[in-house]
């Protein structure tokens, strides 16, 4: 909130910027406004829920500091701005936050509608409402105390609005004309002031551009699909809101196309198609494919591969809960009649195939750019560049997909299906196979790398010879020819490397390899090697402590044989006592019977 507040204060710096010149009348950024407004508070990732909160509060505290109370906390009394209140422009800015925070609800309800389809009553309301507001911000602005520019853009931000209701009530040719004069104003503003502000309204005008498109279409004009395609492809779309909003639109001009498909053709097999959601992703598939081939950068070409990818995954949702709802083709997967398949399950797997084939051609694509970037050179060596490790995981999810396709229900008995999706994935083993070489190149691994590129070579022959046999094309894989032309001059450079290297260990112990064992000079003193520490202020000369040696211990002796020698007996050497009595003892004292 505090933040919040900040910017508010700058944005009221701004409002009021023209204030102190009264010759020129009251002025507000219209356009300027909102988008700051919009891309500080939740629509840069599409949150209009915290837009609308952050308007609420903003009306609220505007109504606050102007005094412009409706009501009481007991009972609201409706309050209009009129043209004698004009004396600051957050009385203009208060009608603007009114107008955005009801186009905020309607947008937010119209993603909630796709869900809820009752919630596109109250989403037409607030638009409605929108308008309203925008058409009481131009009255406002007739006044003579605003100057021209804000007049010219409450025009604009009166004519969007009025636009997009019009287009949500699919009135196309209104819609059309309100889009038409608030593109001719913002054009006009953007020829006519400084440049920062002339890439705001160029912006709004690319906004309203696909819209332009969509109504002519709808009115009659066959060419606007095309031009719908071709601004999709120019620099990713005009952003992430202007992306999404082209989607949306191209895939409501297939919906209405849709209604002509009925059947669809794979591998000898027609499969008729029932579910609409199924039927507008197999009609734009071809344009999706063609638009992928001619975008311009990698990142436009990535988004429209994420696109076919999400596309396809609603599709094949979509069959499976029909799937799941047909209790008969759930409990049994084969026709007792025809002993076949069943279309659902067929169409399935037609689907399953074009997700895994996408997937496969997204991580070529992210491949070939990557191996790009591989052969460049870093400017700068503290940042971590591509690595063909990344490669080896690209391809790896390459080879995952591609061994997942031969399980799909109905390929099985299809040889020559078995026999392409068997060639393609001998294709990718090769490459991933050279990339799993040259990350061993980088260790100085020079035996392993060598036998990895005699297995990518055998892999390419391989190719080459399954090609001929099967009378398959090549053409959407990567050339083979190429990469066994590179993996010779590889194994050439391998092999020079590899004698360099062999050289210099022979010949002169490496450095590295001494400061790694670290080893004292007292226990090198027969290799001369020049070690710039021994004059340093640490010297590695001996090692300290000394480490422990082990020493003889001093000997014990034990007279074992003392245990088992005879002594002759002394009892006759031994004097016998005899029963003296007192005399005896008397003598015994002064040594007279010795």
């Amino acid at each position: 909130m505090a933040a919040e507040k900040r910017g508010e204060a700058r944005g009221a710096g701004m409002e009021n910027k023209e204030n102190n010149q009264p010759n020129e009348g009251l002025g507000l950024e219209i356009l300027q406004i909102i988008k700051e407004s919009q891309q500080q508070h939740g629509l840069r990732h599409g949150d209009y829920q915290r837009y609308r909160g952050y308007c609420s509060r903003r009306l609220r505290r505007l109504r606050k500091t102007l005094g412009f109370k409706m009501g009481n906390r007991h009972k609201f009394t409706g309050k209009k701005v009129t043209p004698e209140m004009l004396s600051d422009s957050r009385y203009l800015l208060l009608v603007l936050m009114g107008a955005e925070r009801a186009w905020s609800y309607s947008m937010q309800l119209k993603q909630e509608a796709n869900t809820e389809p009752r919630k596109r009553f109250h989403l037409l309301s607030r638009l409605r409402k929108a308008a309203k507001h925008g058409e009481e911000l131009e009255r406002l602005c007739e006044s003579n105390r605003v100057d021209a520019k804000t007049k010219l853009e409450a025009q604009a931000y009166h004519s969007y609005l009025t636009g997009m209701l019009r287009f949500e009530l699919q009135e196309w040719k209104a819609a059309m004309e309100a889009f038409n004069k608030c593109k001719t104003i913002y054009e006009k503003l953007a020829s006519a002031f400084t440049e920062e502000l002339a890439v705001l309204y160029h912006q709004r005008v690319e906004e309203i551009s696909p819209n332009i498109r969509y109504c002519a279409y709808n009115i009659g004009d066959q060419n606007a699909m095309n031009e719908l395609i071709q601004m999709r492809l120019s620099a990713g779309g005009g952003g992430r809101m202007m992306a999404e909003k082209l989607e949306a639109l191209i895939t409501q001009t297939r919906a209405k196309q849709a209604a002509t498909m009925s059947e669809v053709e794979w591998r000898g097999r027609t499969i008729p198609v029932k579910i609409d959601k199924v039927r507008i992703f197999l009609l734009g598939l071809a344009d999706n494919e063609a638009a992928i081939a001619q975008a311009a950068s990698e990142e436009t070409k990535e988004r429209l591969y994420e696109s076919l990818l999400s596309e396809s995954r609603d599709a094949i949702q979509a069959v499976r809960e029909e799937l799941k709802a047909d209790a008969k083709q759930r409990d049994r997967a084969l026709d007792g009649e025809t002993c076949k398949v069943s279309n659902l399950q067929y169409l399935h797997s037609y689907l399953t195939y074009i997700k895994l084939w996408t997937v496969v051609k997204r991580n070529e694509s992210m491949a070939r750019m990557l191996q790009a970037k591989l052969k460049e050179p870093q400017p700068d060596e503290s940042k971590r560049g591509p690595r063909p490790q990344d490669l080896i995981r690209l391809y790896d999810i390459i080879l995952q997909s591609l061994a997942e396709l031969p399980q799909l229900l109905g390929m099985e008995d299809d040889h020559s299906f078995q026999k392409e999706v068997a060639l393609k994935t001998l294709v990718y083993k090769a490459y991933r196979c050279f990339f799993i070489a040259q990350s061993y190149v980088l260790v100085k691994k020079w035996s392993e790398a060598l036998v990895l590129y005699q297995r990518v070579l055998k892999y390419a022959k391989e190719v080459q010879v399954q090609a001929k046999s099967c009378n398959s094309s090549l053409k959407d894989l990567p050339d083979v020819q190429e990469l066994i032309t590179e993996v010779n001059a590889e194994m050439y450079s391998l092999q020079a490397a590899a004698i360099l290297d062999t050289e210099d260990s022979s010949e002169t112990p490496s450095q590295s390899q001494e400061v790694k064992d670290n080893k004292p000079l007292c226990d090198r003193l027969d290799a001369f090697h020049l070690d710039p520490s021994l004059v340093g202020k640490q010297p590695n000369l001996v090692t300290f402590p000394p480490e422990f040696q082990p020493i003889p211990c001093k000997p014990l002796f034990f007279d074992l044989a003392l245990n088992h020698v005879a002594f002759p007996p002394l009892d006759d050497k031994v004097e016998q006592k005899g029963k003296g009595g007192l005399t005896g003892y008397i003598k015994g004292i002064f040594g007279f019977g010795s």
